[in-house]
């Protein structure tokens, strides 16, 4: 079982291998509703394609009735599926995507015990080109992040480095601050909270053997958010489009390992001037 410091969970190496399963059972659904994100799709179909991911790879859902409480029904699918103006949390049904829309896909898995969890947002057909460079900005933004991790981070260096991406960006985007990347692992959301805004030095820190979620939410409007009737789907309140990127990170002797990304890692980091230090799969 992993070990607890300082208020978190701490994994040996055997411990990540089996979070790194999980981590690519989570990249192969996410290209596979990727994928299938077409003009006519509708969100409950690519539910149905991650549900058949999870069946054939013998893994489990990280969201499916996953219950906050508060009186919100438990979440009733295995994936969030959030359009357009849906920054997270958007629930699966009858929508049928539309040529121009932009689509954040958010998913989970739980493999042994231990969860993986990412996020990409994919355009439908012919997207403005605005909304294009957002989705680029908040995937960069992620990796400049994604960059800074390594043996005892402060999680204000990771917050920082997303913040300062996206506000070198040339055009000014939202950031959304009430939602947070978070440790994982035995539980999906565990401490700490990874914000999308921070400064350098500041939290907590990251042994080797802590793994978190890096996930920046980003809009092409002001950050305020809202939350619909249903309870879980979140929205800009201004309306205007947002898109969301995510992948699980571990920490490891020698820098990073992207639990979450198919090649671990390495062309993300590299092109970011991080530490990809895989412990093998």
């Amino acid at each position: 079982m992993p070990r607890n410091a300082a208020g978190l969970e701490i994994k040996s190496t055997d411990e990540l291998r089996v979070m790194r399963r999980a981590g690519l059972v989570v990249a192969r659904a996410l290209r596979e509703m990727a994928a299938a994100a077409l003009p006519g799709t509708t969100t409950a179909d690519l539910d149905t394609v991650a549900r058949e991911v999870l069946a054939s790879e013998n893994a489990t859902s990280s969201f499916l009735n996953y219950d906050v409480g508060f009186g919100i029904p438990p979440y009733p699918a295995v994936v969030c599926i959030s359009v357009n103006d849906e920054i997270v949390h958007g629930i699966p049904g009858a929508r049928v995507l539309a040529d121009g829309d932009i689509v954040s896909i958010d998913f989970g898995a739980i493999v042994d015990g231990f969860h993986g969890d990412a996020a990409l947002t994919v355009a439908v057909g012919d997207v403005a080109p605005e909304a294009l460079t957002l989705s680029d900005v908040t995937r960069l933004s992620l990796a400049a992040g994604l960059a800074r991790v390594r043996p005892d981070v402060s999680v204000g260096d990771i917050s920082a480095a997303v913040q300062s991406y996206i506000r070198a960006a040339p055009a000014r985007y939202g950031i959304v601050a009430e939602y947070t990347g978070h440790g994982i692992g035995t539980r999906m959301h565990m401490n700490p909270d990874v914000p999308n805004l921070g400064r350098p030095g500041r939290g907590q820190k990251l042994p080797v053997g802590a793994a978190v979620a890096v996930e920046p939410m980003v809009t092409l409007g002001n950050p305020g958010t809202d939350v619909l009737d249903d309870g879980w789907t979140v929205v800009t309140r201004d309306g205007k489009v947002a898109c969301h990127w995510e992948h699980t990170v571990a920490v490891t002797p020698g820098g990073c390992w992207v639990l979450t990304a198919e090649d671990g890692g390495e062309a993300i980091l590299t092109a970011a001037g991080g530490r990809y230090a895989p412990l093998g799969d």
